[in-house]
């Protein structure tokens, strides 16, 4: 696709139109929704007839640049904005099922944050069996690297998690897997093969078998063993508990948006929220 930008608005020129036509749908029903990108109209190609989509423009920093740039505190917020937007998605039936940096637009000068590209996104329905072929590889969630087609809006939790990993331990993807089989083998070499058997076995998962060849046996890794002098600076016991949440090979247990947003680790965030809210309704800011 092409992008097109004029001050305030950019257009994205998509290739395949029933894609575009889901992404149109899904785009209208999260119209006006927290940090959901804004799709603020249709054209179409006189000639092709393709329909091209005009957003709303983010002053995105990449995050290779701006990551290492942010605070502890910085991190809080950004997350805590990102569950704003998944909240509300999945609140509007919708998994986004692409949950990444690159997806996740920061304007860090307005402290802006837009979840974007909704091309893979799909409306839930309980009981479903989805297509597995989703999410970059990175980011995949177990459920989708064995082939578990009964996911649900827990996919983008773990997308979430992993993305989170990467910020507060400064490693960049955090599961760096060179295909999906690999993919998997190194989660486990992180959450341990104990669980992974036991979440296959209560969903009543066959594994391929090429894993026969390239899965071993691996005690599960404690979360401060990834903590060194470069990242110890995002790393509390707060913040190693909620990745915890996020992490789970079993979907049914990984916390959800909103309770994620009740998690101590963003209580800073909600202190300077409240903060700024009595100082804005007191008749100024105090410098």
């Amino acid at each position: 696709m092409s992008l097109t930008n004029n001050n305030d608005k950019q257009v994205l020129k998509p290739v395949k139109k029933k894609k575009i036509k889901r992404e149109i749908k899904i785009l209208q029903n999260l119209s006006g929704g927290v940090n959901v990108v804004q799709l603020y109209d249709i054209v179409r190609d006189p000639m092709s007839k393709t329909p091209a989509l005009v957003f709303e423009s983010v002053n995105n920093t990449d995050f290779k640049i701006l990551y290492p740039k942010l605070t502890d505190f910085d991190v809080r917020y950004y997350i805590h904005e990102l569950l704003k937007a998944l909240d509300f998605c999945h609140s509007r039936g919708i998994i986004h099922r692409d949950v990444k940096p690159h997806n996740v637009m920061i304007d860090h000068e307005k402290r802006q944050l837009r979840l974007i590209d909704w091309g893979l996104a799909e409306f839930y329905h309980p009981g479903t069996e989805y297509n597995v072929r989703v999410a970059s590889r990175y980011f995949k969630g177990p459920e989708l690297l064995v082939d578990f087609q009964e996911y649900d809006y827990s996919l983008d939790m773990w997308s979430l998690g992993c993305m989170f990993a990467s910020m507060i331990f400064r490693k960049e993807p955090f599961f760096h897997g060179h295909d999906n089989y690999d993919q998997l083998v190194k989660i486990a070499k992180v959450l341990g093969t104990d669980d992974l058997f036991a979440y296959l076995d209560k969903y009543g998962i066959e594994l391929d078998a090429h894993f026969d060849e390239v899965l071993g046996r691996y005690p599960r890794k404690p979360w401060t063993r990834f903590v060194n002098s470069d990242n110890e600076r995002y790393v509390s016991t707060e913040a190693l508990d909620f990745l915890d949440r996020l992490l789970r090979y079993d979907h049914l247990e990984r916390v959800t948006p909103l309770e994620a947003m009740e998690h101590a680790y963003f209580e800073p965030v909600k202190k300077a929220a409240e903060a700024a809210a009595g100082n804005s309704g007191g008749g100024g800011r105090s410098s």
